[in-house]
């Protein structure tokens, strides 16, 4: 799933290629896609895009029209910018192709989707606050007034597993299940302590483990193509997604505890004082 360091970057790449030109069509393939129909996506066509900004995992398009195009690319969802589209409009299938973008210039991008579950989605709206995602999202971890004061009365009385508690759009926007994972093995610690049972210490070094993974994350990614960012996110992940590999720090192995829709990774030795967290569809966790 892309998050905030990936959409950050896409909305850097955007900025460049898409702020100026004007939309000749918005081709929607899978009719799931769209989550709104008044305005209908047609009235986008016409119009100039003045701006591409983030709002945690979400992308918005800004037309000089006053409309915003908002995507959220969901678990499996992406963006493919194309220099020159395919003559003709796509034709709707099984296929991964969601909905086509196509400028005056001859350039665009498609939205795909892999996978049986689709929950990529589309908003045309007048203001990005009607989008419901966007106007219960809390606070932008890297926001210049995300200070640290603000981040510990976030987690005060927050009685939530810290993996947990980092996922919570509603609490911090942007960050999802890697780069949980990633925050938590930088701040050596459990995936399941309770947030609000931090000391004041822990808590500082939560944070700038938070700043300082999401900034080297959308430092490495700055100025990549959208077809490479991908793969630039795997590459720089250090437990995420690598069960059974060697710490990256200490050499242990990294190990997994599963769940019905997802998975975390985490050092024993870096996170848990070397005891292996039990699998919690199987057992109690060890604490």
């Amino acid at each position: 799933m892309p998050e905030l360091p990936e959409v950050e970057a896409l909305t850097d790449f955007l900025t460049e290629h898409l702020v100026g030109s004007r939309v000749a069509r918005v081709l929607p393939v899978a009719v799931s896609v769209l989550k709104t129909y008044d305005p209908p996506v047609t009235a986008l066509e016409g119009a100039r895009v003045t701006e591409v900004r983030r709002h945690g995992k979400f992308l918005d398009l800004v037309a000089d029209s006053g409309l915003h195009l908002v995507t959220h690319l969901a678990r499996a969802g992406w963006l493919q910018w194309r220099e020159r589209l395919p003559d003709g409009p796509p034709k709707p299938g099984k296929g991964p192709l969601a909905l086509r973008v196509a400028l005056e210039t001859g350039e665009g991008f498609d939205l795909t989707e892999a996978g049986t579950q689709k929950r990529l989605a589309v908003y045309v709206v007048r203001d990005p606050a009607q989008v419901p995602g966007i106007a219960r999202l809390g606070p932008d971890p890297l926001a210049a007034d995300f200070d640290e004061a603000r981040f510990a009365a976030l987690l005060t009385g927050e009685r939530r597993q810290l993996k947990g508690a980092l996922r919570d759009q509603s609490l911090i926007a942007g960050v999802g299940n890697a780069y949980s994972d990633e925050i938590l093995h930088a701040a050596k610690m459990s995936p399941f302590k309770l947030a609000a049972s931090l000391t004041p210490e822990e808590t500082h070094h939560l944070y700038d483990a938070l700043r300082g993974t999401l900034t080297e994350a959308v430092e490495r990614s700055r100025g990549m193509a959208a077809g490479r960012l991908k793969s630039e996110k795997k590459s720089g992940l250090r437990v995420h997604g690598r069960t059974g590999e060697p710490c990256p720090v200490c050499g242990d192995t990294i190990r997994e505890v599963s769940f019905s829709d997802s998975a975390l990774q985490y050092c024993p030795t870096c996170q848990t004082g070397g005891k292996p967290l039990a699998d919690r569809r199987l057992s109690r966790l060890l604490k």
